[in-house]
């Protein structure tokens, strides 16, 4: 019909996991699209490289980025029926030593050329596009040197059993993601190098529909944050500007028992001066001063350590080889960007 999409329908493939949704688009042609597809690139390439492959990978840019933030709070302490209770402050992440050598000890390199390959670029930003808004003034490095050094001037001894030690307290710590391969594989390297430092760490999976999951009643979720490290993807959404994205560590946004954990600062991190930047950036017009605030917000939180950027991640689908399909499809990603590029000169 005229002026109509291609398609009269189109099946897509949900639930499961990742790479499973990727296999029935790619390589048995079961379904015709599959969404957010983070699965490892060198499985990717290999389902694409299949003979007689029914599918194959599209990846355009995107805004969304895998990153690790630390609790403020101290997740093994109830307060009034509350773990990670904004009362409570964490007994580790307490001395800013601790979060800049975690820092240190991210490989993110590894983690871009032996999980992500195409499907995620190493950043040290929160803040990763538009363009106008990606800070130039953060750095970030792997160094174990530093790292051992960081502690070590801070009083970490490491004791007995290798762990290092501070006033009675043990660098032991819980890690935890959702039930996803390239999310273990980087919880692995992660625990690996901390290790070799000294740190303790324990990996903990939860299975996406709980770990994402709303259910006050659940002590698994993310937003509970029931550990002192977590993982996962969040993005900026449309049109592509990062005030909302950077509400997620506004003070007004902490989870807590009573708005049943559904506001979205998990980490619990509480700066006045980081609000002030963001109700700053609410009310100004000039789109130059409003893109700096937004950069001193990125920078703020990076180099407090409060997130650990790992990777930008561009928005990766499986898209069925039938022509008028992918037509219609790659429009949608276009009319996106399209609405990005309008955005940026508005």
């Amino acid at each position: 019909m005229p002026n109509r999409p291609y398609s009269d329908t189109i099946e897509l493939k949900g639930g499961g996991d990742a790479v499973s949704a990727a296999r029935a688009v790619i390589q048995t042609g079961d379904y015709d699209y599959a969404w957010n597809t983070q699965v490892e690139d060198e499985i990717l390439l290999r389902l694409e490289n299949t003979a007689n492959a029914k599918g194959r990978v599209e990846i355009v840019p995107g805004m969304a980025i895998e990153h690790i933030t630390i609790n403020n709070t101290d997740p093994w302490t109830e307060v009034d029926g509350e773990r990670s209770s904004a009362k409570t402050r964490h007994p580790l992440f307490n001395d800013p030593a601790v979060r800049h050598a975690l820092r240190l000890r991210v490989d993110r390199i590894s983690v871009q050329a032996h999980i992500y390959g195409r499907t995620g670029v190493a950043t040290g930003n929160l803040i990763n596009n538009p363009e106008r808004f990606i800070s130039k003034n953060t750095r970030w490095e792997f160094s174990v040197e530093k790292a051992n050094q960081r502690l070590d001037e801070a009083g970490w001894k490491r004791g007995p059993d290798g762990i290092r030690v501070e006033d009675g307290k043990k660098l032991k710590l819980v890690f935890q993601t959702s039930i996803n391969a390239p999310r273990q594989k980087t919880q692995a390297i992660v625990k690996q190098a901390c290790q070799k430092e000294g740190i303790d760490i324990e990996l903990k999976s939860v299975t996406a529909s709980v770990y994402f999951s709303s259910d006050a009643a659940n002590p698994d979720t993310a937003r509970k944050f029931h550990a002192d490290m977590q993982m996962y993807t969040s993005g900026v959404g449309q049109p592509p500007d990062p005030e909302g994205f950077m509400r997620q560590v506004l003070s007004s946004e902490i989870a807590a028992k009573e708005n049943k954990w559904r506001r979205s600062n998990a980490t619990r991190w509480h700066n006045e001066a980081y609000d002030n930047l963001f109700h700053a950036a609410e009310g100004e017009l000039d789109r130059v001063k409003r893109a700096a605030l937004f950069i001193a917000m990125n920078d703020m939180v990076v180099e407090d350590g409060v997130v650990i950027p790992l990777v930008c991640r561009p928005q990766v689908s499986a898209i069925s080889n039938y022509k008028k399909l992918r037509a219609t499809l790659s429009g949608w990603d276009n009319t996106f960007w399209n609405l990005q590029d309008w955005y940026r000169e508005a």
